[in-house]
C-alpha cells in the first residue's frame, strides 16, 4: 500500500509545475501576448436618448444577413457573398448569394445561388469564386434527411467600364 501511495503523491507533485513563471522569462517578448489592460466602465455625461424599433422593411432584410465576405481582386466591381437566414436551419436555410453595387442610387445588383447550410470559400479571382457548399439532402425512399458537400464555381464577366454582371453562372466542380 505504501508504494501506492508514494507513486500518487510523486505524480501530484509533479503535477504542480512550479517553473512555469521562470520560463516565462525565456519567451522573446514580441512572442508574449499583449497584457489585457483594464478599461473603467463610461459614465453618463448627458441625457439618455429612447430608440424606438425601425419599421422599414428593408432593414428587416438586411437584419437578415447572417454571414458576410467581401470578394477581392475584382477590377473595378465591389462584389460580396452573404448569407440571409430563413426557412428551417435544421434542412439548410442558409439563402447564399453574390452581389455586386451597382451605384449609391441602384444599389446592389444580387444573384441568389442557393439555400445551404453553409458554404465555404476555396478560391478567389476576377470574376469568379469557388465554393464549397454543405447543404442538406432527403432521401425520398426512406425520408431520412442527410447532408453533403459539393462544390462549385461562380463566375461572371467583367465589364471594362466597371459594370456588375447581367448574370452569373453555377458550374458544378470538383
Amino acid at each position: 500500500m505504501k508504494p501506492l501511495l508514494f507513486l500518487t503523491a510523486l505524480v501530484g507533485l509533479a503535477a504542480c509545475d512550479t517553473g512555469v513563471e521562470t520560463r516565462k522569462a525565456a519567451v522573446p517578448p514580441a512572442e508574449q501576448p499583449a497584457p489585457v489592460a483594464a478599461v473603467a466602465p463610461l459614465a453618463a455625461a448627458g441625457p439618455a436618448a429612447t430608440l424606438r424599433p425601425e419599421s422599414d422593411a428593408a432593414l428587416q432584410q438586411a437584419a437578415a444577413v447572417v454571414r458576410l465576405d467581401q470578394l477581392s481582386g475584382q477590377g473595378p466591381l465591389a462584389a460580396k457573398l452573404f448569407g440571409t437566414a430563413g426557412g428551417d436551419p435544421a434542412v439548410n436555410g442558409l439563402y447564399t448569394h453574390v452581389a455586386f453595387f451597382e451605384s449609391p442610387a441602384e444599389g446592389w445588383r444580387v444573384f441568389r445561388i442557393g439555400d445551404v447550410l453553409e458554404y465555404r470559400v476555396l478560391a478567389q479571382r476576377a470574376g469568379r469564386v469557388d465554393l464549397e457548399l454543405r447543404e442538406s439532402v432527403m432521401d425520398e425512399t426512406t425520408g431520412a434527411i442527410g447532408d453533403r458537400t459539393r462544390r462549385v464555381i461562380v463566375a461572371w464577366p467583367i465589364a471594362a467600364d466597371g459594370s456588375p454582371p447581367a448574370e452569373v453562372t453555377v458550374t458544378p466542380a470538383q
